[in-house]
């Protein structure tokens, strides 16, 4: 089985999360339509920070986000740009927003590294390489 690394100047990584963010007030408001919105708003936040949106899906009040990221890039500034942008781009096309307020999103988010080995053998992995004497 190959494994799509992201190949940088100084770096070689395999960094992917499973990103869930809930509405403000969990309120229903997503549609089709507007999940449609906000899955192309984050893959244009992708594009311009070169991370990679590689699945998306939604309900009434959250979406979860599987990314591919750079190590240069931290797991807050991504999200925040996430937010912000699909929130800002949610109003402007006239979805309603929890209570009318001019948050999107709930503050909260959260985020969980997925792949790569299971720790118990990373951890046998490490046990196990050579020392120098």
């Amino acid at each position: 089985m190959s494994r799509n690394l992201r190949k940088e100047r100084h770096s070689v990584s395999d960094l992917k999360v499973h990103l869930v963010c809930v509405t403000k007030y969990r309120q229903k408001v997503f549609t089709d339509e507007s999940l449609k919105l906000i899955e192309k708003s984050f893959k244009e936040v992708a594009s311009k920070m070169n991370f990679e949106v590689l699945e998306f899906n939604g309900e009434s009040d959250h979406i979860h986000v599987l990314i591919e990221y750079p190590p240069k890039l931290s797991i807050s500034l991504i999200v925040n740009s996430l937010k912000g942008v699909s929130s800002r781009r949610y109003g402007k096309a006239g979805y309603p927003k929890p209570y009318g307020k001019n948050a999107l999103w709930s503050p909260s988010y959260f985020v969980s590294a997925v792949g790569g080995a299971p720790l118990e053998v990373l951890k046998s992995y490490i046990k196990k390489q050579q020392k120098q004497s």
